[in-house]
């Protein structure tokens, strides 16, 4: 008997080549071959033990989870660390991957907590880390130089450009942000094809849609004090908004949640995501239930092979293509899954008038049809509907009067009777309120008991119900043993010889039909015969029940292989401290560690030469003059319309030449950057300016010979990512993260020398950054920048929350809409901790205040500087709200 086990490194996607060490030497063991268009994994979410048994069962290729810190989902149940080595080695024994996601910001004084972490992980053999912080990034590669490391869509890639630095930074996958459609997909693959860069590439194909941009939302934070960048989203998009046009209300009907898309349902467009060469597949939904994860999982599974089997150029089966009845059954189960409405996002493009209905923000389920009559009888109520599609007895049901904000009734439908064109529905005595139902109201199926149990048996008991293929291979002669190696689709594998040697047949030889039935006996196991290859050497025979131990054996054996865990490499010696050392290299790429210059670290402010300087941001050329004649010497601006950037400039020189003095402007542009969107940064570019705000890693590439300072979405909340971007990006300073309160402040200052970074001080906290244009979807009949009548140029519009503020909202260059805080907040009354720890320069954002209430906040801040005014009588003189990044103590999970 020989069993190949692992002891080296596998690839973190399914079909990469593994290797193996057998008898002192080591194989390249390639996957099973398949011909045709290479089949993307299919990625499935897990918030616990049934969701992952519900993934496993249902064909997932590939399951993702969160531990007990550091993910984005913390209101999941999530696992914990000492659940790791059983959940990998299910997982492995199952033929799955598990990736943890390590998917959030880490504050500096975690990173000693985050190593261990990491080596946790990495020892447990997890098959890789989701990863959002550029500086965790960093650790994981300075303690292995092999686990895999996954950039997650919290990291907002949305081009080639960000793909190459995700490349750069060792990761091994790219989660590319959903707002990305198939075009600019193909679009991101043939650049990188141009630049020689291979880099799988992970989509979202199903399941909810953040509005914002993920890594760039702040709305939970600036409300209410959750940062949906520490993994505690308030999901405040899914509330109702009003749309305030020029200081009335618009009247839009019913339609009031203006921020909540409808949920991503990629089953219509996925040949088309499988051309693009897309490598991996990701369902959302660590929050879901098994059955969700069941649901959704085994459609997309059924449904990617579906489609891979129409490619493949021998494809001839009728049964691989799909039946009107098979598409309408595939959506009706998804959405009794979960749905606000199912819709293909932005993958085939932006349709402002589609991706958002507006009507509700909560599970509907399938639309059955509306309300004609409503009667009582007999302590029954009656409900007489219009029914277009399947209904019957047991299943739940809501009445939809167009209030989803308040109490709806709905409940389990007694008896379904079709009365010519009409149906009559039945519930049982105080099931409903018929008062509370009207004629037209909208009839929704909530439950079908009967699909729920369907679904949870296929993960229930212990029984492997999804199988994946293995192939056997035989050989031997007359005189010795039969030799059978079995190989799975990773790349394992193991081998058996028979205990008795082959003898001649007479009669009934082991032909390849004969071996391939008896070794095709799996039944129970989580393994199919997929291909036998049979190099008997004559006609020669061996017991049926030898052939049955020798299966059995295989199975056996091929499964403990698989559980092994993953032996990274991972350098003991190495530690986090290490980044923190000058001498210190970072992942071969020449990066210098991080070294603290007391001198530079020390607050003296008495010199003028290290007096603080105030730097406001501002959006306006009437801004920019009464920032000018307040005495300010460097601005930023950012203008909605980049072109405006050359008055904005020649403003400034004018300045300069009227008093002799130095000035200096820098200008932004917009926070994100897609395929083919380099014309707005020429824009930006020939407007000649003394500096950029670089805000992603376009950015970085574009104005590399430039002077340029990180602004804040880069998302800089630790030494480590800090480090990176300066030194290797030879940015002049970094906008802290807004992430950060003052301690955390405080502790990044400490660490590093203080002139690294700037602190946004005073502003409207940007909440929602967007693809979706509320512009567009409400104030016009048109999809998209193209037909829309730019409604931004001519509207001032608010977005009224359920508190009555109104928050700004606002478009850029392209076409992406800001939603801002409707108060500014200040940090004044930490400015004094921030200048003894040494800082140097203080933003403050400007947004649609007047000149004369720009000149006064000016003043202000400059009266808080020189002592002559305290930060507590500063926000209260312009009724700012007191806040300075995150305020509530959940950050130390």
């Amino acid at each position: 008997m020989l069993i190949q086990g692992i002891v080296g490194r596998q690839n973190s996607l399914c079909f990469g080549e593994v290797i193996h060490a057998r008898a002192g030497r080591i194989e390249i063991m390639s996957p099973i071959p398949s011909s045709g268009t290479q089949s993307p994994l299919l990625l499935a979410p897990a918030g616990d033990w049934a969701c992952i048994k519900a993934a496993v069962e249902n064909g997932a290729d590939a399951v993702y989870f969160g531990l007990d810190r550091f993910n984005a989902r913390m209101r999941a149940q999530n696992f914990t660390e000492a659940d790791l080595p059983d959940v990998m080695a299910f997982l492995h024994r199952r033929g799955v991957k598990g990736y943890v996601t390590l998917n959030t910001l880490i504050f500096t004084q975690e990173l000693p907590a985050a190593e261990q972490y990491i080596r946790n992980i990495i020892s447990a053999g997890v098959d890789a880390a989701i990863v959002q912080d550029v500086g965790i990034c960093r650790l994981i590669r300075h303690l292995s130089p092999d686990f895999p490391i996954h950039a997650s869509t919290q990291m907002t890639v949305t081009s080639s450009s960000g793909v190459s630095f995700a490349h750069d930074l060792g990761c091994q996958v790219v989660v590319l942000a959903r707002e990305c459609s198939i075009k600019d997909l193909a679009k991101i693959q043939q650049q990188l094809s141009h630049q020689s860069i291979h880099m799988p590439l992970e989509v979202f194909v199903h399941g909810a849609l953040c509005v914002a941009y993920s890594g760039q939302c702040l709305t939970s934070e600036s409300l209410g004090g959750r940062s949906a960048n520490r993994g505690e989203c308030a999901q405040a998009c899914r509330m109702t908004y009003d749309l305030v046009v020029d200081g009335e209300v618009a009247d839009l009907g019913d339609r009031h949640y203006l921020l909540s898309p409808q949920d991503l349902a990629g089953l219509e467009v996925l040949p088309d995501l499988v051309r693009t060469g897309i490598a991996c597949l990701k369902i959302e939904g660590r929050l879901k239930s098994p059955e969700y994860v069941a649901n959704v999982t085994k459609i997309y599974r059924e449904a990617i092979d579906r489609t891979v089997a129409q490619m493949t150029p021998s494809f001839a089966s009728a049964s691989a293509t799909v039946s009107n009845e098979q598409r309408e059954g595939d959506r009706y189960q998804l959405e009794m899954a979960f749905s606000r409405g199912l819709y293909s996002g932005w993958l085939q493009g932006i349709n402002n008038q589609e991706l958002v209905h507006a009507r509700f923000g909560k599970k509907r389920g399938v639309y059955l049809g509306k309300v004609i009559q409503v009667r009582s009888q007999k302590q029954q109520q009656h409900i007489v509907v219009d029914l277009e599609a399947p209904l019957k007895a047991g299943d739940g049901v809501m009445f939809d009067g167009g209030h989803p904000n308040g109490k709806e009734e709905g409940g389990r439908v007694y008896t379904v009777d079709q009365h010519h064109h009409q149906t009559v529905l039945t519930f049982g005595k105080n099931d409903i309120n018929p008062r509370r139902i009207q004629p037209g109201d909208l009839l929704w199926k909530t439950s079908d008991p009967s699909l729920d149990k369907t679904i949870r048996q296929s993960f229930a008991g212990d029984t492997p119900h999804f199988q994946r293929p293995i192939q056997i291979t035989v050989s031997g002669s007359a005189g010795i043993p039969l030799v059978a190696i079995a190989q799975d689709d990773g790349g394992h594998r193991v081998q058996h010889q028979s205990e008795m040697p082959l003898v001649p047949a007479h009669t009934n030889p082991l032909t390849t039909e004969r071996l391939h039935k008896q070794f095709a006996r799996l039944g129970n196991t989580p393994f199919t015969l997929a291909a036998l290859e049979n190099y008997l050497e004559g006609e020669v025979m061996l017991p049926v029940s030898e052939l049955n131990r020798l299966r059995r054996e295989l199975v056996e054996d091929l499964l403990e292989v698989r559980s092994q865990p993953i032996a990274w490499t991972l350098h003991g010696d190495r530690h986090v401290a290490d980044l923190m050392r000058p001498e210190t290299r970072c992942g071969g790429h020449g990066v210098e560690g991080i070294k603290v210059d007391a001198q530079d670290n020390a607050a003296s402010l008495s010199l003028p030469n290290n007096a603080p300087v105030l730097i406001p941001l501002l959006r306006s050329l009437p801004q920019l003059n009464a920032a000018l004649e307040a005495g300010l010497k460097t601005v930023y601006c950012e203008f909605e319309d980049p072109r405006q950037y050359k008055n904005a400039v020649r403003q400034v020189r004018e300045r300069s030449d009227q008093t002799g003095e130095v000035h200096a402007i820098w200008v932004a542009p917009p926070r994100i950057t897609k395929p083919l969107e380099n014309w707005i940064l020429d824009q930006v570019s020939r407007s000649q300016a003394d500096g950029y705000l670089v805000r992603n890693y376009d950015h970085l590439r574009y104005f590399e010979t430039e002077r340029c300072i990180g602004d804040f979405s880069l998302n800089v909340a630790n030494p480590i990512t800090a480090a990176y971007f300066l030194q290797r990006f030879n940015l002049e300073r970094l906008t802290a993260s807004y992430d950060l309160n003052i301690q955390q402040l405080e502790d990044l200052l400490t660490v590093c020398p203080a002139s690294w970074f700037e602190v946004t001080l005073h502003q409207h906290m940007p909440m929602f950054h967007m693809e979706h244009c509320v512009f567009c979807a409400f104030l016009s009949d048109g999809t998209d920048f193209t037909n829309c009548g730019r409604p931004c140029e001519t509207y001032e519009v608010k977005l009224r929350d359920r508190t009555g503020a109104e928050h700004p909202l606002h478009a850029d260059a392209g076409c992406r809409n800001t939603v801002y805080n409707s108060r500014a907040q200040t940090g004044a009354e930490s400015l004094h901790r921030l200048l003894k720890a040494g800082l140097h320069h203080i933003r403050l954002e400007f947004l649609q205040e007047s000149p004369d209430q720009v000149r006064q906040t000016i003043q202000l801040y400059q009266q808080l500087l020189a002592g002559n005014l305290s930060g507590t009588e500063l926000w209260q003189r312009l009724k700012l709200q007191n806040q300075l990044g995150v305020t509530r103590g959940h950050l130390n999970h």
